[in-house]
């Protein structure tokens, strides 16, 4: 197997290790409600993706609210 020669300086590897740039996720407003959510992805809060009624968050709440009282 292949060994190396000579230890890699610190500056050396933080050159490459500069290079990766990690970006905060680039968020938008749901156009209904006004909250931020994922691009391309259903509005958590309302339920929407591109302007249409996807789910019914407030039966989704209800049924979990149901599912806690029986446990």
């Amino acid at each position: 197997m292949a060994e190396p020669k000579q230890k890699l300086s610190r500056s050396r590897s933080r050159k490459r290790k500069g290079t990766k740039i990690y970006k905060p996720t680039a968020l938008t407003k749901c156009p209904k409600c006004q909250s931020k959510i994922l691009p391309h992805h259903v509005c958590p809060v309302c339920g929407t993706y591109k302007g249409r009624q996807v789910l019914d968050v407030k039966a989704k709440i209800n049924k979990r609210v149901k599912s806690k009282k029986k446990k």
